[in-house]
């Protein structure tokens, strides 16, 4: 069964700064696709930053220019920096990977908590 164990979540002011972290139990070629979701209270919850097997990136408007999707490959772990944080950030991040088989082939970590004040 994979794992992912995010870490890194807390309470920043706004313009603030956040580094997630999620590790994962397999080596990151495995997964076609690693990400990062948000689920804002009372909203469904969105991708905020992906990052393919190749190394693509893409990332929701909201958060170009300010957050960076990156890995470590020898760590197995995916991180998102967050800079100039807003309050509108505030939600639950959740890492995900995908090993592109279909729904059998997606996993979800436990999910951080991300808050940030005005």
């Amino acid at each position: 069964q994979v794992q992912l164990v995010e870490s890194g979540g807390g309470l920043v002011q706004a313009g603030g700064s956040l580094r997630l972290s999620c590790a994962t139990s397999e080596r990151i070629f495995s997964f076609n696709a690693m990400g990062w979701y948000r689920q804002a209270p009372g909203k469904q919850r969105e991708l905020v930053a992906a990052i393919s097997r190749g190394g693509a990136t893409n990332y929701v408007d909201s958060a170009k220019g300010r957050f960076t999707i990156s890995r470590d490959n020898a760590k197995n772990t995916v991180y998102l920096q967050m800079n100039s944080l807003k309050p509108e950030d505030t939600g639950v991040y959740y890492c995900n990977a995908d090993m592109g088989r279909g729904p059998i082939g997606v996993y979800w970590g436990q999910g951080t908590q991300v808050t940030v004040s005005s």
